[in-house]
C-alpha cells in the first residue's frame, strides 16, 4: 500500500513539473510568439476592395461599372462545431454541430448554385495535412450583396455559424457586348490573390490600358472573431480604400450601337471573316464609334473564344488597297506634282521590275485627268504620277501622314504596321502607291485621311475624352499630338479628287449621302494569309468625308476576306453609307447648301 502510494506521488510531482515546465514556456520563453499565435486565431483582415472606376460614354451614359458583390468564406472549424467549445457540448448542440456542413452546403447550393459535394467538402476539412487548422477557405465569389443577404438571414434564422463575407466588387458591363473590344475585361489573377490583394485586373482593352488607374487603392478592415463568429465589442481597426479613377470616352453609344449592329449584318450578307468600322471626329481626332465583328460580352468573357477578344481596330495589319491612292496623291500635290486637271495617259499595262501591273478592269489607251485616275481608281495612272516622286520623299510624306508607327490612340495591342524606307526598290514604290506591299491599321490610314482632308493638319486619334477621381477633381489626360503634314492648298486638292470619286459621271448616283456634298474612296487589295504565306481573299474597303465644304466627320470601313463580290464599293461603301446618314445629322452637321463641281475625268 506504502508503495503504491508513493509512486503515485512521485507521478503527481512528474507530471506537477511537467506542467510547470511547460507553463514557463508558454508564458515565458515563447510568450510572445504563442500570443501572437493565439491572436492570429482571434483577428480577421478582410480587405475592403477600393471602387473600381467607372467608364463613360461623351454623354455620360455607363459601359463599365463596378456593383456591390461579397466573396463568401468560411472558417470549418467554426462550422463543425457550431461556434461551440466541443468539451462544453451537450446531446443537442453536438447533434446541431453534426448537421451543419451539410445544412449550410444545401442552402449554398440553394442560393449560389454548384455542386453539394464541393462545398461540404470544403467545410469538414478543419486541417492541413501537417495538422494546421484550416481557418479560412473561399466558397463563392462575385456574389450580389442582396443573394448574400438573403442567405445570411436564412443561416442565422436557422442558427448556423462560420460564415463570412469580404466586399468583392463585380464588374459590369450593362449594355453587353456594346464596345466590347473597346472596353475590355476583367481577369482573375491567382497571384494577386495569394497576396492577400482584391484578384481581379484588366484582361483586355481599356480595362487593361487603365488598370492601374482604375483600380484604386484597396482598404482593410481588422476586426476580432470568437468561436461564435465576430466579438461585437472587439476592437475594430478600418482602412478606408481610395476608389479608382473614373473615364469619360469619347465613343457615342448610340452611333457606337448603330455601328456594330449594321457591321454585323455585313459580315452576314458578305461572309467576310471580320469587319471594322471607325468614326472620327475630323477636327478633333476623337473617335465616336469602333465597332469591330466578330465581338463578345465582356459579362461572360470567360465563355468567348480568345480571337476576338481583341480589337482589330488597332491591332490587325493589313494592305490597304486603294484608299492608299489618298495619301500617294497627297503627297504629289504637296510637292506641286498634282491637280485635279492633271493629264495622265493610261496604258492597257504598265511593267513594274519584271511583272506587268494592271487594273481591276480591263482597257485599251485612256486619256484621264488626275481626278479620273483616282474616279475609276487606276493603278496604273496613279503609279505613272507617283514615279514623279522619288523615293525617299516619298516614305517621308507617308510617315508624316502617321504610317510605319502606333497612333497612340490609347488602346493596347497597336500594331504598328510595316512602311518601307527611303532606300525601298522602285518596283516597291509603284506598288505602295496604290496600297500593295505597305501594311496598315484602320486606325492608323484613318487619321492619316483625316489630316489629309482637314487642311494637312494631322491630329493624334483619342478615345479618351476626361477623367476624373472619386473626390470629382479632373485627372490630366495624355494629350494629343498636332502636325502639319501637307498645306492647305494641297489638302484642296486631295478633297477635290475624292469628291470627283462621288459626284463625276463615275460616282454619281452610286456612293449619295442624301443632303451632303461627300468625298470617298474605296479600296480592294489582295489579303496576305499567314496561314499559307501567301495571298489569298481580299481586303474590301470604303473611306468618306462630309461635307465636303468643311469636312466634320470621316467613316471606314473595312471587311476582311468577304465572299462573292470583293469590291469595297459594292460591299464597304453600303454600311459607309448607313453609318454617315446616322453619325452626320447625330452630331449636328449642317447640311450642303452647294452643288458639286463638275469634273472633268477624261481629255
Amino acid at each position: 500500500m506504502g508503495r503504491r502510494v508513493l509512486i503515485s506521488l512521485v507521478g503527481l510531482a512528474l507530471a506537477s513539473a511537467l506542467l510547470a515546465a511547460r507553463s514557463v514556456q508558454v508564458q515565458g520563453i515563447d510568450s510572445q510568439s504563442n500570443a501572437q499565435a493565439a491572436l492570429a486565431e482571434m483577428v480577421r483582415q478582410p480587405l475592403i476592395p477600393a471602387t473600381r472606376g467607372a467608364i463613360t460614354d461623351r454623354n455620360g451614359e455607363i459601359l463599365a461599372v463596378s456593383e456591390p458583390a461579397v466573396t463568401i468564406t468560411a472558417d470549418p472549424n467554426i462550422v463543425v462545431t457550431n461556434g461551440n467549445d466541443p468539451d462544453r457540448m451537450g446531446r443537442g448542440d453536438r447533434l446541431k454541430a453534426d448537421s451543419a456542413a451539410g445544412v449550410i452546403a444545401g442552402l449554398l447550393v440553394a442560393y449560389l448554385g454548384g455542386e453539394y459535394q464541393d462545398y461540404y467538402d470544403k467545410l469538414t476539412r478543419t486541417e492541413t495535412a501537417d495538422g494546421t487548422k484550416i481557418r479560412y477557405v473561399v466558397l463563392a465569389r462575385d456574389v450580389r450583396s442582396y443573394i448574400n443577404g438573403q442567405l445570411t438571414a436564412h443561416l442565422s434564422q436557422l442558427g448556423y455559424r462560420g460564415l463570412f463575407r469580404e466586399q468583392s466588387p463585380v464588374r459590369s458591363y450593362p449594355n453587353g457586348s456594346l464596345a466590347a473590344n473597346v472596353l475590355g475585361y476583367m481577369t482573375h489573377d491567382d497571384a494577386l490573390e495569394a497576396e492577400g490583394k482584391f484578384p481581379w485586373t484588366g484582361g483586355g482593352g481599356l480595362e487593361y490600358a487603365l488598370d492601374a488607374n482604375l483600380t484604386g487603392v484597396d482598404g482593410r478592415e481588422v476586426y476580432e472573431i470568437s468561436p461564435h463568429g465576430r466579438i461585437p465589442t472587439g476592437s475594430t481597426v478600418l482602412e478606408q480604400p481610395q476608389d479608382g479613377i473614373s473615364y469619360q470616352l469619347t465613343l457615342d453609344a448610340g452611333l457606337q450601337y448603330m455601328a456594330e449592329r449594321r457591321l454585323a449584318t455585313a459580315l452576314t450578307e458578305t461572309g467576310a471573316r471580320s469587319g471594322t468600322v471607325i468614326v472620327l471626329s475630323i477636327k478633333t481626332g476623337q473617335v465616336l464609334a469602333m465597332a469591330t465583328n466578330p465581338t463578345f460580352d465582356p459579362n461572360q468573357s470567360g465563355l468567348a473564344d480568345q480571337s476576338v477578344l481583341g480589337n482589330r481596330a488597332v491591332s490587325d495589319a493589313y494592305e490597304p488597297g486603294s484608299v492608299q491612292k489618298v495619301l500617294t496623291m497627297a503627297a504629289l500635290a504637296d510637292a506641286g506634282l498634282v491637280t485635279p486637271e492633271t493629264r495622265v495617259e493610261v496604258p492597257a499595262e504598265i511593267i513594274s521590275g519584271d511583272k506587268p501591273i494592271h487594273d481591276s478592269y480591263s482597257h485599251g489607251t485612256l486619256r484621264l485627268t488626275a481626278a479620273g485616275v483616282v474616279a475609276n481608281s487606276s493603278n496604273i495612272g496613279t503609279v505613272l504620277l507617283a514615279r514623279q516622286l522619288d523615293k525617299a520623299s516619298l516614305s517621308a510624306y507617308l510617315s508624316s501622314f502617321g504610317l510605319g508607327q502606333r497612333t497612340g490612340v490609347g488602346l493596347p495591342g497597336e500594331a504598328s504596321g510595316d512602311l518601307p524606307g527611303a532606300d525601298m526598290g522602285s518596283q516597291t514604290r509603284d506598288h505602295i502607291s496604290f496600297g500593295q506591299g505597305l501594311s496598315v491599321s484602320a486606325i492608323q490610314e484613318a487619321a492619316a485621311v483625316a489630316a489629309v482632308v482637314n487642311g494637312g493638319l494631322y491630329i493624334s486619334p483619342t478615345i479618351i475624352k476626361s477623367a476624373t477621381r472619386s473626390d470629382g477633381q479632373p485627372v490630366d489626360v495624355q494629350a494629343q499630338t498636332t502636325r502639319q503634314v501637307i498645306s492647305p492648298e494641297a489638302s484642296d486638292i486631295v478633297l477635290s479628287l475624292m469628291e470627283a470619286v462621288v459626284a463625276s459621271s463615275v460616282g454619281k448616283d452610286r456612293f449619295p449621302i442624301e443632303g451632303y456634298r461627300t468625298a470617298a474612296k474605296s479600296g480592294t487589295a489582295e489579303r496576305y494569309d499567314a496561314d499559307c504565306a501567301c495571298y489569298r481573299g481580299y481586303v474590301a474597303s470604303f473611306i468618306g468625308v462630309a461635307p465636303v465644304e468643311d469636312p466634320e466627320i470621316l467613316t471606314y470601313v473595312v471587311l476582311d476576306d468577304p465572299k462573292g463580290a470583293i469590291q469595297g464599293s459594292q460591299v464597304a461603301y453600303p454600311v459607309y453609307r448607313d453609318v454617315m446618314k446616322v453619325a452626320l445629322p447625330r452630331f449636328g452637321v449642317p447640311v450642303s447648301t452647294s452643288p458639286p463641281p463638275d469634273f472633268e475625268i477624261n481629255w
